[in-house]
């Protein structure tokens, strides 16, 4: 293989973590001064701030009418199973699945909720399921974006406006980089730790006004434990959606996501975010393209992420070598690159084909994005030369 030289300039900001992710650019620890930390959660105060970041989010995402917005234990996890568990159970379930978390959910459905008749999509990594055979007289479970392979839903097209089950979409590393029509969506769930580049452990639940007519009217067979309990015997706990938390929150993580809300608005709201994404996203696969040693994961260029960018090796002479090799490649470059402070924490998910997974989320700059790729091919030249010497 040519030699490619050893960079010289590297990322300001060398965190290309798919989650937790990048803080916001310019983000310093004084931003959490003023949280409202040694105080109780559920004073008027601590009400106050846990109701300013519902208010802020409802504001960024520009809700339609009637949605409502919890924060919930248990980061995008707790927030999807809490509805899971909440809601499914009146109707059939589809549920899609081609990433790691797509079949964390599909095995909940099948294995610890045990409903009859549900129907599983499922995908290899770089593949969407049929999304046309998809029945929406049934409830619906889809990730918008998998983290893991890099491949998304194009759009929210193939979602019918006059369906009669609910759309459940896990959206956490889509959401403020992806253009989501939430009007689609019944029950979306996220985290602060993907996109907003905030502190981790809390799930943001968005409920459409017919999942609250649901959660209302429903109770499911199974009992539901006290941390994801959103009802009580005459209805629904409405303060969740004032402000109230079912356990105690981390006030310094309130005051996190505060502060990236804050960050959002300054810089144009929700059309900068996305557009950042794809800016950076846009930059990263103008390399890919040229680049002869990998390419995307994602087949279709419809589905390919703006966030969570996966690739997979490409090499002829490495792939023959086969998936220890190049295991041992990607490994290699990740220790190089971490040693040079040039990237952090961009090895492909485990279970996935050996590669690298770099997120592209609104928190990057492009300017880091720039300067990290002359790194990666100077990092895959010396890694692979390991790799062959001792073949």
């Amino acid at each position: 293989m040519s030699q490619n030289p050893k960079p010289k300039t590297k990322p300001a900001r060398p965190f290309f973590s798919s989650g937790p992710c990048v803080k916001r650019p310019g983000w310093q620890p004084d931003v959490l001064g003023n949280a409202l930390v040694g105080r109780s959660h559920r004073s008027v105060e601590g009400r106050a701030r846990l109701k300013l970041a519902i208010d802020l989010t409802r504001e960024a995402l520009r809700l339609p009418p009637g949605y409502e917005v919890a924060i919930v234990p248990g980061s995008d996890t707790g927030a999807l199973e809490l509805a899971l568990w909440n809601l499914l159970g009146p109707r059939g379930v589809d549920v899609l699945a081609w990433d790691v978390f797509g079949r964390n959910w599909l095995r909940d459905v099948v294995e610890e909720l045990k409903l009859p008749g549900a129907r599983r999509f499922e995908a290899e990594p770089g593949h969407l399921p049929d999304l046309a055979k998809v029945d929406f007289s049934r409830d619906v479970i889809f990730t918008w974006n998998g983290t893991t392979t890099g491949v998304r839903v194009p759009n929210a097209e193939w979602i019918p406006d006059d369906r009669a089950g609910l759309t459940f979409c896990d959206a956490t590393s889509a959401l403020f980089a992806e253009d989501i029509d939430i009007a689609k969506i019944d029950v979306l769930t996220y985290s602060w730790q993907k996109a907003l580049g905030g502190e981790a452990a809390h799930g943001m639940l968005i409920l459409s006004p017919r999942a609250l007519e649901r959660l209302g009217s429903y109770r499911p067979a199974w009992p539901v434990p006290k941390l994801f309990r959103l009802t009580k015997k005459d209805g629904i706990l409405r303060d969740v959606f004032e402000g109230v938390t079912i356990n105690t929150p981390s006030m310094l993580c309130v005051e996190d996501c505060l502060d990236a809300l804050g960050w959002v608005k300054e810089i144009g709201g929700i059309e900068a975010t996305v557009g950042r994404a794809k800016t950076n996203a846009a930059a990263l696969y103008d390399w890919i393209e040229c680049t002869p040693w990998v390419e995307p994961l994602a087949v279709d260029p419809l589905t390919r992420s703006h966030t969570s960018v996966a690739m997979r090796f490409v090499d002829p002479d490495l792939l023959k070598a086969g998936d220890a090799a190049a295991l041992n490649v990607t490994r290699d470059m990740v220790r190089v690159l971490e040693a040079e402070d040039a990237a952090y924490d961009i090895a492909a998910y485990r279970g996935m084909p050996p590669g690298l997974r770099i997120w592209c989320g609104t928190t990057i700059e492009k300017n880091d994005i720039l300067a990290l790729t002359p790194w990666l091919d100077w990092a895959y030249t010396q890694a692979r030369a390991r790799v062959s010497l001792e073949a």
